[in-house]
């Protein structure tokens, strides 16, 4: 049965987005000027020194990466997975490659032909023909970076990334100071008619939205605790809502970096996600359970890249760091 719930004034106070918030936007401004100016190769020191001081000092993120390990390794039943102090510093420095790819996204240095694109839905093939868009529903798993570049790169698809953050229009005006004129970023932390329309209208022109799945909002933080990788996880309402909301059909979203080369997986989900008022809560749960299973199974073909460096599970005080 679902479990939904708001956070408590601790949670709020510590939730990751009140933390992200605090440096990101100076952060991406500062790594695309850097980039601009030097290149990438001058990064890769510099990068690499920031991740390791926060691996060093960042017990909490530490703890959450081993926990994480831990529970994939569990799950999937893969021993090799087992966490050591090595393996999550290894974590970390694939977050840092990962920080590295995003510069040579946002400056225009990753082709289209350097991509493999999996697509065993032909979802690719409903950019342009005229049919409505579509609600694509990704994490924190790989480079989400990647696969908005498909909206700037050969495609040409009008990709709305729906966010929690109050910058988005901040946001919105250093993506086109990078060259991003295709992609837009819509805060969506509270989902007003306002809100609403505007995504159907972008729908109905064929814009396609995306939205992570994998994070619980600061604000209007309506979520529904599921099993993930063997534990009882908080996952957002949000993209299941929506999708029912807009009446929309739900394709999945990755892209992971496997054997050196990126793999963005386009994957049909839902034709739509449909309730009557007293199924909603039931509904809504059970598309967030079949969600959780298959960013397992995904999590499993890339198991250290998943960055989401805090308390997921919230149990992680018995893990040592």
């Amino acid at each position: 049965m679902a479990q939904a719930g708001r956070m408590s004034a601790a949670e709020h106070n510590h939730h990751w987005a009140r933390q992200k918030e605090r440096g990101s936007f100076l952060l991406m401004r500062f790594t695309v000027a850097a980039a601009r100016l030097l290149g990438r190769r001058p990064l890769v020191p510099l990068l690499y020194l920031i991740v390791l001081y926060f691996y060093i000092f960042g017990r909490s993120a530490r703890t959450s990466i081993h926990q994480y390990q831990h529970n994939l390794a569990s799950w999937g039943a893969r021993p090799d997975l087992r966490p050591s102090r090595r393996s999550v510093l290894r974590q970390f420095l694939a977050f840092a490659d990962s920080l590295l790819d995003k510069l040579d996204v946002w400056n225009g240095r990753l082709p289209l032909q350097e991509l493999q694109l999996v697509d065993p839905g032909n979802l690719r093939d409903t950019l342009h023909d005229g049919s409505r868009g579509r609600l694509l529903v990704g994490a924190h798993l790989g480079n989400l970076e990647v696969c908005r570049a498909l909206a700037e790169l050969g495609e040409r698809v009008r990709m709305n990334v729906l966010v929690h953050t109050k910058h988005a229009e901040r946001f919105n005006r250093l993506l086109g100071e990078s060259g991003a004129s295709h992609l837009r970023l819509i805060q969506v932390s509270e989902l007003d008619p306002a809100i609403m329309l505007q995504l159907a209208e972008r729908l109905e022109r064929g814009e396609w939205l995306a939205i992570a799945g994998d994070r619980v909002p600061l604000h209007g933080g309506r979520n529904v605790t599921v099993d993930f990788l063997g534990q009882p996880a908080a996952f957002p309402q949000g993209p299941w809502l929506l999708a029912g909301l807009l009446q929309c059909p739900v394709g999945l979203m990755h892209c992971l970096k496997i054997d050196g080369r990126y793999q963005v997986r386009l994957e049909h989900f839902a034709d739509a996600v449909s309730w009557k008022r007293s199924e909603r809560d039931q509904v809504v749960h059970g598309w967030a359970q079949r969600y959780a299973q298959r960013l397992g199974e995904h999590c499993l073909d890339a198991p250290q890249q998943w960055f989401n460096f805090y308390p997921f599970w919230k149990r992680d005080d018995d893990i040592p760091a």
